[in-house]
């Protein structure tokens, strides 16, 4: 069995199809992770979380793995899903922003 991500306890992930593919390398870092659910996300909270995001998007597999996303995007149709409830306080939603940055054609 694959390990399920972050979050999921793996009883539930075993009963579940959650996705096709999972790139934890898209993911926050369980650190990054763990400081953002360790108070409520205010907006200052929620502005250092995407700081600190967008960085570690930085590195070279994930920059590698934004641009290749970004590429399949032109020519079919990819879904980012999470199991945050607030997409305006999720990392999809910054993710989202750089697959638009990397060249990616978002739907609206």
């Amino acid at each position: 069995m694959r390990r399920p991500p972050r979050g999921v306890p793996r009883t539930e992930y075993a009963s579940r199809d959650y996705f096709d593919v999972w790139l934890a390398e898209l993911a926050p870092s369980a650190s990054l992770l763990t400081w953002a659910q360790s108070a409520p996300l205010s907006d200052r909270r929620w502005a250092t979380f995407a700081r600190r995001y967008r960085a570690e998007m930085k590195r070279p597999e994930a920059a590698r793995l934004l641009r290749l996303l970004a590429g399949l995007s032109t020519t079919g149709h990819l879904s980012v899903g999470c199991y945050c409830l607030d997409e305006t306080r999720c990392h999809r939603s910054v993710l989202r922003e750089l697959l638009g940055e990397a060249g990616a054609v978002l739907a609206d």
